[in-house]
């Protein structure tokens, strides 16, 4: 499996980027992560992502090896945004390529429930929609 893997500062656009025409995948799924406007019943601006970033890197490559092992794909791209993520905009996108559908949504669908669990990134701070300045 083909692993693209980046944790940045910088908004996610959509679409990412052109992906090259990869002729044995008959299925993509993709997933994007987007900050909303309440969180526990308070109105945001945006969340702050922290991560020990070496570590991520090497839990999302492994978790996702695991996974690749149950679930074959030929390709997966993510993209998981740190610092300050506004309201409306994506935190994470993920992307799926494999011959079939069944185990893109599979993969996709394991790793989502297993990230927050188990890669060391998370959100330091709501940053409440009336705080000026942050």
């Amino acid at each position: 499996m083909q692993l693209d893997l980046r944790l940045t500062d910088s908004p996610i656009p959509y679409p990412p980027r052109p992906w090259p025409n990869d002729t044995g995948a008959g299925a993509v799924a993709e997933f994007y992560g987007i900050v909303r406007g309440v969180e526990e019943g308070r109105a945001l601006r945006a969340l702050r992502y922290e991560a020990y970033a070496d570590m991520a890197e090497r839990e999302i490559r492994r978790l996702l090896g695991e996974l690749a092992a149950r679930h074959p794909c030929r390709r997966v791209a993510v993209i998981h945004r740190l610092g300050l993520v506004p309201v409306g905009e994506a935190a994470i996108y993920v992307r799926v390529e494999s011959a079939h559908r069944a185990e893109a949504f599979a993969l996709l669908q394991d790793f989502m429930d297993r990230l927050k669990q188990e890669v060391p990134i998370w959100k330091a701070e709501a940053i409440p929609q009336t705080q000026a300045g942050a």
